[in-house]
C-alpha cells in the first residue's frame, strides 16, 4: 500500500483513502513521502482521528457508509488486501462504473460466471499502471 501511494503521488494524482490505520495509513505515508496530497474520508466525527499522513481529513460521521463517499470521490480505485470495507468500496466503485484494480484482494463474479472488477495484478507498479491505463480508456464521469 505504501508503494501504491508513492506511485500514485509521483504521477501527480491525489490519494483518497479511509484515513485511518493499516493499509490506509501506509498508502497515505507513501503518497506524502513522494510529496503528494492525501484526502482521508473518516468514519467518525473528529478529524483528529485521521492518521498523521493526511493532507485533508474529512470527518463524515457516517461510519461504514463513508465507503460510498470514498467510492464517489475517487476516479478509480486500487484495492490492497482488505476486509468487508474494502469489498464494499470495490462494489460501490464498480456500480459507479469506475475502474477498479486489486492486489491480493477480493475476486468477484456474476451469478452466470462472468468476472467483474477488480482487475487483479501482483505488484504496486502494475496496479498504478493499470489504473492509469483504465482511466485513460474511461470517459470522465460527470458528477
Amino acid at each position: 500500500a505504501e508503494d501504491v501511494g508513492r506511485e500514485v503521488a509521483r504521477r501527480g494524482a491525489v490519494v483518497v483513502c479511509g484515513g485511518l490505520g493499516g493499509v490506509m495509513e501506509a498508502a497515505a505515508r507513501g503518497a506524502r513521502a513522494a510529496g503528494g496530497m492525501v484526502v482521508g474520508i473518516l468514519p467518525g466525527n473528529d478529524p483528529a482521528d485521521g492518521n498523521a499522513h493526511l493532507t485533508v481529513a474529512v470527518a463524515t460521521g457516517l461510519g461504514e457508509a463513508r465507503n460510498a463517499v470514498i467510492a464517489r470521490t475517487c476516479d478509480g480505485l486500487i484495492a490492497v488486501g482488505g476486509g468487508y470495507g474494502t469489498l464494499s468500496e470495490i462494489a460501490l466503485a464498480a456500480k459507479m462504473n469506475k475502474p477498479v484494480v486489486g492486489i491480493g484482494t477480493w475476486k468477484a463474479g456474476t451469478p452466470d460466471g462472468k468476472t467483474v472488477p477488480p482487475v487483479q495484478v501482483k505488484t504496486p507498479q502494475e496496479a498504478v499502471e493499470a489504473i492509469f491505463r483504465l482511466l485513460r480508456l474511461a470517459p470522465r464521469l460527470q458528477y
